[in-house]
């Protein structure tokens, strides 16, 4: 992640810079982000989309066709955005809030890291029916991709 650093611009609001840390600990907290892609048009595509973040990485799955695998295919760069806590300050014409971005490489994963990924996906979005969804990967696996996305940079800004 380092290394990357002088690819991006230095925040115009550094005194609202948060940590890499919180960062982090906003993307394991939050329940979903947009995902940014290039089409094949040269136009963005944003989706909101469910995820986990795990060993630096987020990932997320879909269905094996579509305009983000389509778009994924035209280029694996992507950005990922989450927004956390935020509050409407009426009479200071403001909001407090906490944001994250994260710009890295999105390529598919396969065998157990995507059984795996599944897994963790039930475990944070249906954690009472974990047997339940064990069935339901098993059934739907073959209809289903995972998209990880290796982290090259990552940013997190916060008015509290």
């Amino acid at each position: 992640m380092k290394g990357c650093v002088d690819m991006f611009k230095e925040m115009r609001r550094s005194d609202r810079l948060i940590s890499t840390e919180e960062a982090k600990v906003m993307l394991e907290k939050c329940d979903y982000g947009v995902l940014s892609t290039i089409g094949e048009n040269g136009y963005p595509y944003g989706l909101p989309i469910n995820y986990v973040y795990k060993d630096n990485a987020l990932y997320f799955h879909c269905a094996t066709e579509g305009t983000k695998l389509e778009n994924l295919k035209n280029s694996n760069k992507v950005s990922f955005c989450v927004v956390g806590d935020t509050c409407v300050l009426p009479d200071k014409f403001s909001t407090n809030y906490e944001s994250v971005i994260v710009f890295g490489k999105a390529n598919e994963v396969l065998g157990e890291e995507k059984n795996m990924i599944l897994l963790e996906l039930i475990n944070k979005y249906s954690p009472d029916y974990i047997e339940n969804g064990k069935k339901y990967i098993s059934a739907s696996i073959i209809k289903t991709n995972v998209i990880k996305i290796d982290i090259e940079y990552i940013s997190g800004k916060a008015r509290r």
